[in-house]
């Protein structure tokens, strides 16, 4: 694999969904809830620090409410992912609409420069490593005792052997998905400088192993929480994540699900959770971010911080919290430009991991006519594209997509299979007529949602039987009304029941849209382990968002 004549042709214009959700945390704050859904973004008002974030940032909200009476500053919070957030402050998306970023890692925005230029000062605030969090019986089954002196090479040669299965988020989407990705590559390549495009070839044999034991992807790490303890015993043995995430779970998992977490004595890439200041922010919004951090690097507020959310403290002479190792692995190396990243992005998506086998159940009743079919539309050709530069959108290579177009019955179902990328044909053959059949829906008829979702099942039980392969395999469902005929939600309960387990684990994410019913779509969403999303503000965002999942 050549990362850069492979990916060189697709447009540098890298693609950001950012999430605007403005959440301000307040002594009344809610729960923490592991899928933030987000809220308009307010304007800039005194007192007030607006800050694009890495949604874990959510278990701050007793240190934030505690900071806000100790400085007076308040900080009020827009979710996003990593590299998206990367790309929105590089773009200059971020330019007046917040004053400060706040994710895991700033690594990935210090390769591009104009990135790395609108950021005034950032102030590393705590430290997570990524590991691996490995079920206790299934540590014991494969000898590594204490877990302490483990290898990324010995966990590669046990998944690769099929003696463990893990769940990792999406590294396109995810930042620790990303720092996996990279711990990886860099440990198996042995660089010890930036990893270069030569590293990541020489990795790559290695790397292709280590993903056949993947068995749970997903653009969020509460999502993948959730799906490791929904999993069937046996299935997943194990979670990539970082330290803080898994020790947290920990204290939610009955005890034959608990994880020990191994940190590989070879090396990890780490988050340091840097506060940073954006140079467009304004002088008031510069004196409260000043005020802030200096009061999150206080001793005792590191002590707290370390306690409430098992990340380690970065203020000399603080203990971490009790439970977390004293011991600090080296670092492994980042890739030294962002054409190395995004090509071991979208090597990821299209060639490392194990592919995908999606089914999208698409709503064209009577109601979908006009501009609500135009934006369908136009939100499936955007999965067609090839200006992805990490691979974050589009169908990827190797990829099986099969599009059923329903209303008062099935209207159609078609079946695509996009090849992989060098090869004669390439994708974009495939790709195109993906998109000729995109175009061709067309909206008439009632909606029976209910019936259309189990063929849905039924097309990848036989897709399943004849290739005899084991994929990432999901539905997605888009909707603009309620179901209105054929089965009922009840019928489709009993047959969901009734499938078998390997069907049963195949989840549904349905798409809220127009006047759908969302008690109906969170019904199918819970029953099938999969999760809600609401196309009301972008589809196109939602589409891209769920691609994490697949």
């Amino acid at each position: 694999m050549n990362v850069r004549m492979k990916y060189r042709g697709w447009a540098a214009a890298a693609l950001a969904a950012v999430l605007a959700a403005a959440s301000a945390c307040t002594s009344s704050s809610p729960k923490p809830d592991p899928n933030p859904s987000p809220t308009p973004n307010e304007t800039a008002r005194p007192g007030v620090l607006r800050i694009l974030a890495g949604s874990e940032l959510q278990d701050l909200t007793p240190i934030l409410d505690e900071a806000r009476k100790a400085t007076g500053v308040t900080v009020q919070f827009a979710w996003t992912g990593t590299l998206d957030g990367a790309d929105a402050v590089s773009s200059g998306r971020a330019d007046g609409k917040y004053d400060a970023v706040w994710f895991p890692s700033n690594q990935y925005l210090r390769l591009d420069p104009t990135g790395k230029s609108k950021v005034l000062s950032e102030t590393p605030v705590m430290v997570s490593p990524v590991a691996v969090g490995v079920r206790s019986s299934v540590l014991n089954d494969l000898g590594w005792g204490d877990g302490s002196k483990v290898t990324w090479a010995q966990i590669g040669d046990a998944a690769a052997a099929g003696k463990l299965s893990y769940g990792m988020s999406d590294p396109s989407r995810s930042n620790s998905g990303f720092s996996t990705l990279v711990a990886v590559a860099a440990a198996f390549s042995g660089a010890g400088a930036a990893l270069t495009e030569e590293d990541v070839q020489k990795a790559t044999p290695q790397l292709k192993q280590f993903f056949t034991g993947q068995k749970l992807t997903s653009g969020s790490s509460g999502w993948l929480a959730q799906a490791y303890t929904r999993a069937e015993p046996g299935k997943v043995g194990a979670l990539v994540n970082y330290e803080s995430v898994l020790l947290s779970l920990n204290k939610t998992l009955p005890p034959e699900q608990r994880l020990t977490v191994v940190r590989p004595q070879d090396g990890v890439v780490s988050a340091d959770y840097p506060l940073s200041l954006l140079s467009s922010a304004a002088q008031s919004e510069r004196d409260s971010f000043q005020k802030l951090t200096s009061y999150l690097l206080k001793p005792e507020v590191q002590q707290r911080i370390s306690e409430v959310t098992l990340r380690r403290p970065v203020t000399a002479g603080t203990a971490p919290a009790a439970g977390l190792p004293a011991d600090r692995r080296r670092e492994l190396p980042f890739p030294g430009t962002r054409a190395v990243a995004d090509g071991l992005l979208a090597s990821y998506q299209n060639e490392l991991r194990r592919p995908s086998r999606t089914v999208y159940v698409l709503d064209t009743s009577g109601s979908m006519e006009g501009s609500r079919l135009t934006s369908l539309k136009a939100a499936l050709s955007r999965l067609t594209g090839t200006d992805d530069t990490r691979g974050v959108r589009r169908f990827r290579d190797r990829e099986e997509v099969t599009l059923i177009s329903f209303a008062s019955s099935v209207k159609w179902a078609k079946t695509h299979a996009v090849p992989a990328s060098g090869g004669q044909p390439g994708p974009q053959a495939e790709l195109a007529s993906i998109n000729a059949d995109v175009q061709s829906l067309s909206a008439s008829g009632g909606t029976a949602l209910y019936d259309s979702l189990e063929e849905a099942y039924r097309v990848i039980e036989r897709q399943q039987k004849a290739a005899s392969d084991d994929r990432f395999t999901s539905i997605v469902l888009m909707t603009d009304g309620e179901s209105n005929e054929g089965a009922t939600d009840g019928d489709f309960k009993r047959f969901h029941d009734g499938l078998p387990a390997a069907e049963k684990s195949i989840p549904v994410f349905p798409i809220k849209f127009g006047e759908a019913a969302v008690g109906q779509l969170q019904g199918v969403a819970d029953i099938s382990g999969g999760k809600l999303f609401d196309g009301g503000g972008s589809l196109d965002g939602v589409f891209e968002e769920i691609r994490g999942y697949q």
